[in-house]
Formats: structure tokens, C-alpha cells, sequence
């Protein structure tokens, strides 16, 4: 088949060249929208990333063209509109599974980050300052963290917070018997906000899981804890998150993911001034850790997302049935 790849990255021909052997991939460095979709023109299917945005006029443009497929190298699909796809008879694929530890163990490098400050003392050590002074942090022994959402990364994070030696809080609408065997205890959300000094988010982005964590929420917590997001950045207010932050009741922000991040995330801005102003009021803050959506950024998981969705490329070529169809 000859693809369109929106949004690549050098890695992403790293690892998917080897891979590929029967299929012609026109890489774009572009991202995919309704201003760059005639990119496909020619293509038989497109392949697609996290912020590249496929609305209803995104879509309708690809009918025209007579695309019939849609390969998502990743697990999240909030940026497809499926009603508009379903009606111009687009198949949608994902790969809904590929390195649950990759991100997990990102959250735990954020929680341990922002805890002990060691991105602070790399940059203090390299300017000949040995103090200490102000890098204070606490055990994460004994500490109870609350986990919102069990799937696959959410029960790898939660394993790798009972090896910590922490009680382990969770919500999800099912609860995973496996974690429950474990130790982990499930309450409603508001008594494990309540309860819990660290809050991680592994769950999808929903109409009802929008801003999940907005004012309301917040007030629930535990003042003074510690927020983590390594899943979709709408899941967070991020105006109620300054506040919370400016008045002490979060004491420290991690995010791999923000709600904006398509006109940030995955490009050198460096040189140029960021229109984002919350973004930017978030940089300022000394207890806020961001990293740019690399969550999923291992070997393990790269070899995953590439050998999935050249396979997902395979099953709808040759008419096998489609396990990843959304």
C-alpha cells in the first residue's frame, strides 16, 4: 500500500524502514489537518500520531481522495472524529497496547523528579555549587498514592508504587482483581483524592473524563499532594491547576501531556517566542516538571507501535479481520 505518514520523526524511519517490507511510506514531517490533508492525495492510506487532528473536514477531504484506512500509531483516538468516520466508511485502526511500562515508569520518573529534585542538582552541580540547600524531599515509603484508571499502564504503575513500598489507592468503573490481589484497595474518586499524597492519571479521555481534575476535584485533595499526568492533557484543568498550585493546595505538578501540546509538543521552539501563556505560567513554577509527551519513548515501545500497525496495514489489506478496529 503507499502510505502518507503525518507528524514523522527521525526515529519514527528508524524504526519503522526496517520493518516495512511491502508497503510505500511517504513520510511527512508536517502534522495532519485540514490545511495539509491533501498530502495524501494519491495514497490508499494515511498514518497518523497523537496531535494530528482528523475532524469531520479532515475526514470528508480523505473520502474525496478515496481513503479507505486510517493507521493510529498510538493507543489514543480523541482526535478522530469515529461518527464522521464510520460515515465515510473509513476503517480506523490503533495500536492500543505497546510498552504499559514505558509510561509507567515516565510517571514514576516524573514523581521521583519532582520529589528529590535531581534535575535541580544536575544544573547546580554543573555550575561548581555542591549545596543542598533547598532540596529537600521526603520517603516515598510509607506514602499513599492514588491511581485513577487500571488499565494496563495503571496497573504497571501501580505494581512498580507497592514495590515502593506505598498503599496504593484506585478508581476505575471495573476493578482489576489482579491489583486488588496485591493490596490495592478501590474507593470512589473523591475518597481516593482525599486520601491519596500522590495522584497519578492513567485513564482515556472521554466526554466524561474531561477536565477531571478541575477546581472541584482539587479541592478534594489533600493539600500539599502531588499531581501526575501521563495520559491526555484535557484530563486537567490547567488554569484550575495554577491556582491550586499559586495557593499551595498542589505542591507539585508533573505532565508529559497538556491539552494544547499539538502546537508545542515535538518541536524546537527554542529560537522562537511561545504564544502559550499557560504553558509558560506553568515553566515558571519551581515545583512543575514537564516533559513534551515522551512517556512512550523506549526502544521496546517504538518496536511495538511500528510492528502493530504495519501488521494492523497487513490484516486490512488482505481481508483478515481487524482486532484493533475502532
Amino acid at each position: 500500500m503507499k502510505i502518507a505518514f503525518f507528524s514523522a520523526k527521525s526515529y519514527d524511519k528508524e524504526f519503522f524502514n526496517p520493518l516495512n517490507k511491502d508497503n510505500q511510506i511517504i513520510y511527512w514531517e508536517i502534522a495532519l489537518n485540514e490545511q495539509t490533508a491533501s498530502l495524501a492525495m494519491g495514497c490508499d492510506a494515511i498514518c497518523v500520531f497523537v496531535n494530528d487532528i482528523l475532524n469531520e473536514k479532515v475526514l470528508h477531504q480523505l473520502y474525496e481522495m478515496e481513503i479507505k484506512l486510517v493507521t493510529l500509531r498510538c493507543a489514543g483516538f480523541n482526535n478522530v472524529d469515529l461518527n464522521a468516520a464510520h460515515k465515510y466508511k473509513i476503517t480506523v485502526l490503533r495500536v492500543p497496547a505497546y510498552s504499559p511500562h514505558a509510561v509507567a515508569e515516565h510517571a514514576v520518573a516524573l514523581i521521583l523528579t519532582l520529589n528529590r529534585k535531581t534535575h535541580k542538582a544536575y544544573n547546580r552541580i554543573r555550575e561548581g555549587n555542591f549545596s543542598i540547600e533547598t532540596f529537600t524531599g521526603f520517603d516515598l515509603f510509607g506514602k499513599t498514592v492514588g491511581v485513577i484508571g487500571t488499565g494496563k499502564i495503571g496497573q504497571a504503575f501501580s505494581e512498580i508504587m507497592i514495590g515502593f513500598g506505598c498503599t496504593v489507592l484506585a478508581f476505575d468503573i471495573v476493578a482489576s482483581k489482579q491489583l486488588e490481589a496485591k493490596g490495592v484497595n478501590y474507593l470512589p474518586l473523591m475518597d481516593v483524592l482525599a486520601l491519596s499524597d500522590i495522584i497519578s492519571l492513567h485513564c482515556p479521555l472521554t466526554e466524561l473524563s474531561h477536565y477531571l481534575i478541575n477546581n472541584d476535584t482539587i479541592a478534594m485533595m489533600k493539600k500539599g499532594a502531588m499531581l501526575i499526568n501521563t495520559s491526555r492533557g484535557a484530563l486537567v484543568d490547567a488554569k484550575a491547576a495554577i491556582g491550586a498550585l499559586k495557593s499551595g493546595q498542589l505542591a507539585y505538578l508533573g505532565i508529559d501531556v497538556y491539552e494544547q501540546e499539538e502546537k508545542l509538543f515535538f518541536n524546537d521552539l527554542s529560537g522562537k517566542v511561545i504564544q502559550d501563556d499557560i504553558i509558560m505560567r506553568l515553566i515558571g513554577f519551581p515545583n512543575v516538571l514537564i516533559t513534551a509527551h515522551q512517556g512512550f519513548f523506549t526502544k521496546e515501545a517504538l518496536t511495538q507501535i511500528a510492528t502493530i500497525t504495519l501488521q494492523n496495514i497487513s490484516d486490512f489489506e488482505n481481508g483478515k479481520e481487524l482486532t484493533h478496529k475502532l
